[in-house]
């Protein structure tokens, strides 16, 4: 559940940030309706956008025999820009967003997506890392970053006894302990 909710909740925040840059770049009307479409958007790229992927690429794929390096680039680069104009179609459709002219409005918005999904990509497991660490301190679950300095670095000869202490901070006579008990 924690994953999905990092996940969600910082590919959201991302998707609002693309959504107003979009809306400040190009004649479509994003203001406060950046947050349904951010949810819409975020939704989209989580569920749909890898179905609709694969649909496209298992089309491209019949015809793939004769194509060159380049052309295979060409084609990838093309399936991603569909999908992505696919995705800001269904956001426009469901959010509040209004478009106004048709190049500006409908074709330069999947390549500000497409551009930000290359870079959610790149900084995607940073980003769930610390989203991740923000999740726990919130819910006062464990701390999940192995680079914080009040973390030890576990040696790799340790005991599977002394692993379980770790987890849950209990040492093995506690936890005989509090099995007695109950």
């Amino acid at each position: 559940m924690k994953k999905w909710i990092v996940a969600f909740g910082s590919l959201l925040v991302f998707n609002v940030a693309v959504l107003l840059v979009i809306g400040w770049l190009t004649p479509a009307h994003v203001g406060w309706a950046a947050i349904w479409a951010g949810v819409v958007l975020t939704l989209l790229t989580l569920w749909i956008k890898p179905a609709v992927h694969r649909w496209f690429q298992n089309m491209a794929s019949r015809s793939a025999g004769g194509r060159t390096k380049l052309g295979a680039k060409l084609v990838q680069f093309f399936l991603v820009l569909a999908v992505a104009a696919v995705v800001w179609v269904v956001t426009v459709l469901l959010s509040g967003v209004s478009v106004d002219g048709w190049l500006w409005g409908w074709v330069l918005p999947p390549v500000f997506i497409l551009i930000g999904w290359a870079i959610y990509d790149r900084i995607d497991d940073r980003v769930h890392e610390h989203a991740g660490a923000l999740y726990d301190k919130a819910t006062g679950g464990p701390a999940v970053s192995g680079t914080d300095a009040a973390t030890p670095a576990v040696p790799s000869a340790q005991t599977a006894t002394a692993q379980r202490e770790l987890q849950d901070g209990l040492t093995e006579e506690q936890r005989r302990m509090l099995d007695e008990l109950g």
